[in-house]
């Protein structure tokens, strides 16, 4: 055989039979083909029963979902053919393209690959690479090497360049067809929109693949997120034996952005178990958690494995994308006592038809915790039949303490005499005629995202243009380096949101009500606050900073200039904002949280 054709299923069987349909009706016919079921949920075999019956299709069913780049190698270990093609089970040939592929190989020897063009979209046509992606699998034919595919062990991510292509294109430049030949299909459950965010990434593709272990993931799109390094430490600790009066938690839904915080609950003598939603986004943290220390329950089956588990409470988390879960974990009527915590998004829930199921879990609910006295007051008003659930107010989303670590690093504004502002995360807000006129004045702005980069890429390309020599994008920073880093700048800004609600808790949002995750991480760093001045209105974030003075608030620029230059009041808020930082981590209120969690227990 000249030609080895691999191709990869997960999940895709009610497309496999039109791909394989194309393969056969290629006119070029010297070709092998493997059909790798890499752990799929689905009857690969049954979808691929028609082409099978062709001597040149194989088929090898994987228990065990291991990632692409685990199929892809083992459909090159399985075939022998000196030139290799690929076939994702959604994607199709046209008649010519394996034809055309090997005649360019052919026709130019030093080639170490071909590259054919691609109809995607519906009616888009690309005669070679599509924009912003990288070399798709179908449209690439190679020569064999002992060049394999990067796997789930070593790296996870969509960049199929950085997979392979990269390491072969070293050997020499590719040759193309100069033609269309395939049909590249776009769709939800293909892996790399999967991974993308904001509405695939880490956890999505966790959930998706059911990954059992932490993971080194980094999307096109986002930073690198290596699980495996970061959580080592975690991971390496025996477990705490259960204390004698520790509590079984079953944990459902899922964690967040601070998603090792639980472990406070573990280190005190309690038993952790997880049962997560099935469709987390980017930061929804889902197990099996990469840190340790919470046993599985099996999603398949939860109801008889929760009763078999006779919890002592189930703890319901966190924000919107979890409700739809959670109300079920509710509902089931297991005989459990249930507290549920929510961080944000009632307009969200409403928004995707989830208000019913969120109004049942504040006043179905044993107990509820809400994550400012502002969210708690706006439940209060619009389902006033929560106020008979009792409840509490603890942040959702806080970090873990042990993530306070070392000192402050000196201010690049000692140093070079300007003054230097951050934004940790996505940059909601300023707008981009404030930076121009903080600019003016020698004010920096640096930005640690690379998905924010790339989300909010129309806001950092109006900012760029404004204010070219005073806007600094920087890699994502995680916990472990919070201080060194962003105690760096002067301020750090919170959501730029301009509330309207003059005190009418019915016209407050999102923005009005909710505690930026950000918080957390000025505060451990110990800088300043920025924070929108919306006086008369309902906002949580800037009633937090006025009680416990951790920074200051604008209206105008010049209410910022004035502020940032004033080097004695700075330095009177950084002290403040030091001294309260162990008030914004989860193990300050660990003990509030489980006595709240005992307290819901049968008497």
């Amino acid at each position: 055989m000249q030609v080895a054709v691999v191709v990869p299923v997960f999940d895709q069987e009610a497309w496999l039979p039109a791909a394989l349909q194309s393969l056969q009706r290629q006119s070029f016919t010297d070709w092998e083909c493997v059909v790798v079921a890499d752990g799929s949920p689905g009857d690969t075999a049954t979808a691929a029963a028609a082409a099978l019956e062709d001597p040149r299709v194989t088929i090898v069913e994987d228990p065990v979902n291991r990632g692409l780049g685990a199929a892809l190698n083992r459909g090159l270990d399985l075939t022998s053919a000196p030139l290799v093609t690929y076939l994702p089970a959604d994607d199709v040939m046209h008649t010519e393209h394996l034809s055309s592929l090997v005649a360019a190989l052919e026709g130019d020897p030093a080639a170490p690959l071909a590259v054919t063009g691609l109809r995607h979209d519906t009616d888009r046509l690309s005669v070679g690479r599509i924009a912003d992606e990288p070399l798709q699998l179908v449209q690439v034919m190679h020569r064999r090497t002992p060049d394999r595919w990067i796997e789930r062990d070593e790296l996870t991510t969509d960049d199929l360049d950085r997979m392979l292509w990269d390491r072969l294109l070293a050997a020499g430049s590719p040759t193309s067809t100069g033609r269309v030949t395939a049909t590249w299909t776009s769709h939800p459950d293909q892996r790399h929109r999967r991974m993308r965010e904001p509405w695939g990434g880490i956890n999505p593709y966790r959930s998706r693949y059911s990954v059992p272990g932490p993971l080194r993931f980094h999307s096109t799109v986002g930073h690198l997120h290596d699980e495996v390094e970061h959580y080592r430490r975690f991971r390496d600790r025996p477990r705490v034996p259960r204390a004698a009066d520790g509590l079984r938690i079953l944990l459902v839904g899922e964690l967040a952005h601070n998603p090792d915080r639980v472990l406070t609950l573990a280190e005190r003598g309690h038993e952790l178990y997880g049962l997560w939603t099935d469709g987390p986004h980017w930061f929804n943290t889902v197990g099996p958690v990469p840190f340790g220390h919470v046993t599985e329950v099996p999603r398949d089956g939860w109801q008889d494995a929760v009763r078999d588990l006779a919890p002592d409470v189930i703890y319901g988390l966190l924000n919107w994308q979890a409700v739809p879960f959670v109300h079920s974990v509710l509902t089931a009527d297991l005989g459990i006592p249930f507290v549920w915590h929510f961080k944000e998004g009632p307009w969200f829930s409403r928004q995707h038809g989830h208000w019913p199921m969120l109004v049942d879990l504040h006043t179905r609910s044993d107990g509820v915790i809400y994550s400012s006295p502002e969210l708690r007051d706006w439940f209060h008003a619009t389902v006033p039949a929560s106020t008979a659930v009792p409840s509490r107010v603890v942040d959702g989303d806080l970090p873990k303490a042990e993530w306070l670590l070392g000192e402050q690093s000196p201010r690049i504004s000692e140093r070079d005499g300007q003054l230097h502002t951050v934004i940790a995360g996505r940059p909601m807000g300023p707008p981009p005629e404030v930076v121009e006129v903080l600019a003016r004045h020698d004010v920096h702005l640096h930005v640690y995202s690379e998905k924010g980069h790339a989300q909010m890429r129309d806001w950092v390309s109006d900012v760029r243009r404004v204010a070219p020599h005073h806007l600094h994008l920087h890699p994502q920073v995680d916990q472990e380096d919070w201080v060194s880093e962003f105690s760096q700048y002067d301020a750090g800004w919170l959501h730029d949101v301009r509330s309207t609600n003059g005190g009418d808790l019915h016209a407050a949002t999102w923005g009005d009500l909710n505690y930026p995750a950000r918080i957390g991480t000025y505060a451990a760093a110990g800088i300043p606050m920025i924070q929108r001045d919306s006086a008369g209105s309902v906002v949580a974030s800037e009633r937090l900073i006025r009680e416990l003075d951790l920074g200051f608030t604008w209206r105008e620029p010049a209410d910022l200039l004035r502020s940032l230059r004033d080097g004695d009041r700075l330095d009177q808020l950084r002290k403040s904002v030091w001294s309260q930082r162990d008030q914004f981590t989860f193990d300050a209120y660990a003990e509030q949280i489980v006595s709240f969690l005992r307290t819901r227990r049968p008497s």
